[in-house]
């Protein structure tokens, strides 16, 4: 009897799931009109969609992709990250009557910087909101506050602003909180985050909060935060040391502190985080040796140890007890890496599908990585000489950095994966002709060979990597012409110091050219700048230098992102005369050594915006999202500054150089060019410029070198250019400049160089005495009052130090004595660090963190789905 009846109970209750599972698939109407006119409301791209393109109204709603329902057939999850989304959501969008929503993912789209829709707030029954690098921007509303089921929230954004407090103290029930790269608006919420964190978040299991600007120490409520299972505060100032209070943290499985600015050593309690999966101390100053207690993790998977001052001798092997280790990277430490120790009984036991060693001081290839499938490989800046062996290539290997060794050929034969995507071998003594065989897959994405001895044309094989984003094969050997088909996809392309000739190719793509960074820089190219240039919209850095290009100025580039032009040495010839041309973020302009003619107030110096910044304190704070929008640019440049060759590899929003210099200009310098407030250097030398100096050069206040020499200046020398405490070098030579050299400071350090060649110039540095002291008598209007000038300038110094000594002796006494203003001073000072901090971390952030953030930002994304 009872067998029977436990049948029939069961038939009903599998009857009942299967009754329940078939009405949790029928959508209601309303709710599938709502989908359909969120649909027609989105912007998107359909041939980048995989799920908003297949919505249809055929289909159950509740079975398209990227919906799910409860048993009622409302929609309570909506996934539309990925759909290459540009606009559409506003607060009375069809999403926002979506009211019984329960998650919400708009991850990784492009909304164009458009604020976070206030009509959020319908949706109460929110309990995870994504909008991570959806394009969103300005300040996070209040509206997101109120919704207080929320357990997971997730808006890292470059282009988000927060009122931290405001946001999470009604999100009491949260639980994971992704605030990655957001600003904080206040400095004070900046120091004081750790303590609003734990006072209003008791029950994390989940924070990130990296390249936010915070700074340290940690708050004591914040050790409190027992149920952490995530902490990444990457790219913050929580330095200079961790507190040894890491076993309050037992659930820990992922601790992230890169770029923090911590030193000393690490705290023995990391011994007590025994269920961690993934560490990451890179970017700090921890030093001493490696501490025995990081190899008593059972549980770890990925150890990033990398730019730190650990130093010493290690024994790789030491790590053979973590069987579960995929990542392991020590590079750019002080230490001295052995390998030697592993046997071939060992391999079996290693999981390592990442290594980085650059920078250990090994002088050959590690034997065992033969016997492992890797995918990342870093063994740059060692001594590792002579070929490369073919098995280092493996099957799956995505990333390779053999780069600055002594490497001098491939083994062959060698068959390059099609999963590679990047390829640095820079720096190295490759010889001979270059052949790179590139599978038809190929996902090829970076490709470095710079600087080594390569020989021979450039391979047309090259063309079969579609992916090729980036291709240096600068300082080689190379000769022929440039393969037109490596100009359809590229990004940024470096040719320089080869052999290359024959013309540019006028190849650039007509729907869309994507490229940004071009250098051609001394080979033997002739020709013209084709005029297909014009189509590349994103032009940044162009350098044609030391070739023998004959053609008219580039009138045709439209970019008004163009930051570095640079033409020298070759043929150009005419006037720079360009209607329209407006180049509102150029920095360098070098067109020195050419043909070119005609005057210069044809040139529209007021355009060029990014030269005219006022003040240092609005270029590094007035603005906090001003380096989010790429204005500084990591490039490899060689210019003429001083009077000597110096190469730049990074150039900064100050930064400004104009180099017109052995040309066949004529007419007077126009006085707009005193608006180029961050000019560093200004050369128009070996010219035929008359008129005179502009007196407004005295604004120039960055200004340090100004080469106007072997020109037909006339007139005085303004008396305003003795204000330029930057200057360093001056040349004024073989002009026709009359008077006296104006005295100041910065101006008796430059020697008779500097002026000779000006018949009617006197004065200290000439040792040409302008006029006796006995003929006072006869001295004109000017020159008297020139003399007088000289007296009270004198009283000028002496009152100043006066004024110096007094009033830095007044705040001395107040500080020492005034215990309030005292406490205000210094927290200004703090105020004004933790500032220069916050932008500093952030353009070290975009500069490095690329390659080795990338694999483990895929595997981060893949968790939060």
């Amino acid at each position: 009897m009872l067998p029977k009846l436990f049948f029939v109970i069961s038939t009903l209750i599998s009857s009942f799931i299967f009754t329940t599972h078939s009405y949790n698939t029928q959508c209601l109407h309303h709710q599938k009109i709502l989908l359909l006119q969120l649909k027609d409301e989105l912007s998107f791209n359909s041939s980048l969609s995989t799920k908003l393109v297949r919505w249809n109204e055929r289909d159950e709603c509740c079975k398209w992709h990227g919906v799910e329902c409860d048993v009622a057939g409302y929609v309570v999850s909506l996934q539309l990250d990925n759909e290459s989304i540009s606009g559409g959501i506003a607060d009375s969008s069809s999403l926002f009557r979506l009211v019984h929503l329960q998650k919400l993912n708009l991850a990784y789209n492009y909304f164009n910087n458009t604020p976070i829709p206030k009509g959020i707030h319908n949706l109460t029954y929110l309990t995870h909101l994504n909008l991570s690098d959806a394009g969103f921007g300005g300040q996070v509303p209040a509206e997101i506050s109120s919704l207080r089921r929320l357990v997971s929230l997730d808006i890292s954004s470059d282009y988000i602003f927060v009122k931290l407090e405001m946001l999470v103290r009604n999100l009491t029930g949260l639980r994971e909180l992704y605030l990655d790269d957001v600003n904080v608006n206040s400095s004070h919420e900046r120091r004081k985050w750790s303590h609003i964190i734990s006072s209003y978040l008791p029950n994390l299991t989940a924070l990130s909060l990296s390249g936010c600007g915070l700074s340290g120490p940690l708050a004591k409520s914040f050790w409190q935060l027992h149920s952490l299972s995530i902490l990444r505060l990457d790219y913050n100032n929580l330095g200079p040391e961790l507190p040894d209070l890491f076993a309050n943290f037992p659930t820990l499985t992922t601790l992230s502190l890169s770029n923090c600015s911590l030193k000393g050593s690490i705290p023995s309690t990391f011994a007590n985080l025994t269920n961690l999966i993934r560490l990451d101390l890179s970017d700090n100053s921890f030093s001493g040796n490696i501490p025995h207690s990081l190899f008593a993790l059972p549980s770890l998977l990925e150890l990033d140890l990398s730019y730190n001052q650990f130093n010493g001798t290690f024994q790789l092997d030491k790590f053979l007890s973590l069987a579960n280790l995929t990542l392991l990277d020590l590079s750019h430490n002080r230490l001295s890496v052995d390998v030697g120790n592993l046997n071939s009984t060992s391999y079996g036991n290693l999981q390592l599908k990442g290594l980085g060693l650059a920078s250990c001081n090994l002088s050959h290839f590690p034997n065992f990585i033969k016997y492992l499938d890797m995918e990342y490989l870093d063994l740059s800046y060692n001594r590792i000489g002579g070929e490369i062996p073919s098995w280092i290539w493996g099957t799956q290997l995505r990333d390779l950095d053999l780069s600055y060794n002594l490497l001098t050929d491939l083994q062959k034969p060698y068959h390059i994966p099609a999963s590679l995507r990047d390829i640095f071998l820079q720096s190295n003594q490759l010889k001979g002709e270059l052949h790179l065989p590139i599978p038809s897959a190929s996902q090829l994405s970076y490709l470095f060979l710079a600087n080594n001895s390569l020989s021979g044309s450039i391979p047309t094989s090259l063309c079969s990597a579609t992916s090729l984003y980036v291709l240096d094969l600068s300082g080689n050997r190379l000769s022929g012409s440039i393969p037109p088909c490596l100009l359809e996809n590229i990004s940024e392309l470096d040719l320089s110091q080869n052999n290359i000739s024959g013309s540019i190719p006028d190849n650039f793509p007509m729907d869309r050219c994507w490229l940004e960074y071009l250098d051609l820089n001394n080979n033997t190219l002739e020709g013209k700048i084709p005029k297909s240039l014009e189509r590349c919209e994103q032009l940044r850095f162009m350098n044609v230098g030391n070739n023998n290009i004959t053609d008219s100025f580039p009138c045709m580039l439209s970019s008004t992102w163009l930051r570095v032009l640079v033409l020298h040495s070759n043929r150009f010839h005419g006037e720079v005369r360009c209607q329209n041309m407006s180049w509102p973020s150029l920095q360098i302009l070098d067109i020195s050594s050419n043909q070119f003619s005609g005057n210069l107030e044809s040139i529209n110096f007021s355009s060029w915006k990014t030269m005219m910044l006022q003040s240092d304190v609005q270029l590094r704070y007035g603005n906090s999202n001003f380096y989010n929008s790429q204005l500084w640019i990591s490039l490899s440049i060689t210019l003429i500054m001083k009077g000597t060759n110096s190469e730049y590899h990074t150039i900064w929003p100050e930064f400004g150089i104009i180099d017109f210099s052995c040309n066949n200009f004529g007419g007077e310098i126009p006085n707009a060019i005193g608006d180029l407030t961050s000019l560093h250097q200004l050369n128009f030398s070996h010219n035929a410029l008359n008129g005179s100096i502009p007196n407004s050069f005295g604004q120039l206040r960055n200004l340090e070198s100004l080469d106007l020499s072997v020109n037909r200046l006339i007139g005085p020398i303004p008396v305003e250019l003795a204000g330029l405490t930057f200057l360093q070098v001056l040349n004024l030579s073989y002009n026709k400049l009359v008077g006296e050299i104006p005295n100041g400071r910065q101006f008796q350090t430059f020697s008779a160089d500097s002026f000779k060649g000006n018949a009617g110039l006197c004065g200290f540095n000439l040792n040409i005495s302008c006029s006796d002291s006995d003929d006072s008598d006869h001295l004109s209007p000017e020159e008297d009052e020139n003399g007088e000038e000289k007296r009270e300038i004198e009283w000028e110094y002496v009152s100043s130090a006066l004024g110096y000594v007094v009033g830095v002796g007044s705040i001395a006494w107040t500080l020492l004595c005034r215990r309030s203003f005292r406490e205000r001073y210094f927290e200004k000072i703090e105020e004004i660090v933790d500032k220069i901090f916050y932008e500093r971390a952030r353009r070290r952030r975009h500069e490095r963190r690329r390659r080795r953030v990338e694999m483990r930002n895929e595997v981060r994304r893949q968790q939060r789905r």
